[in-house]
């Protein structure tokens, strides 16, 4: 007597690009007086802080703010409640908080300059080479900074 065992494989459904508005100006958060590496990490995806801007600074919708960034209800629904559960986490445990990482590609890109501090948002077709306030050629490209710049057009 012989059994055949079949073992069906389900590929994952492929993830698509979420739209974020636009890079943060800042990406790591950490409790006051305590030194950074000494604290557990966590990593807040870049869709997660989207949704959670979206919804708790702007107060949007789920409904608007999944469209906003090109996902579906449900999608942005998943994203809100993980994006508050690390805030939470990162509040009331008191760990390191960084944003990084996520399947996404932003709308626009804020030049910063080292120099003078100035910020500048642009279209991804726009480029700058120096302040325009300034003018330092010391110019931070905030999207770049996440592994993103011309991919966002």
């Amino acid at each position: 007597m012989c059994i055949i065992f079949v073992i069906i494989y389900f590929m994952p459904r492929p993830q698509y690009n979420r739209i974020v508005h636009e890079p943060p100006l800042f990406s790591d958060f950490k409790p006051i007086g305590v030194r950074g590496h000494d604290l557990e990490q966590i990593i807040l995806t870049l869709d997660e802080f989207e949704a959670f801007r979206l919804a708790d600074q702007l107060g949007l919708s789920h409904a608007l703010a999944a469209d906003e960034m090109e996902i579906s209800r449900s999608t942005f629904s998943r994203l809100i409640e993980k994006a508050r559960k690390k805030i939470a986490d990162f509040i009331i445990q008191g760990r390191l908080l960084t944003i990084e990482g996520g399947t996404i590609h932003f709308r626009i890109n804020i030049i910063q300059c080292k120099d003078c501090g100035h910020m500048v948002k642009i279209n991804f077709e726009q480029r700058i080479t120096e302040c325009p306030a300034c003018h330092s050629k010391k110019i931070i490209n905030l999207a770049g900074g996440f592994g993103h710049g011309k991919c966002c057009i």
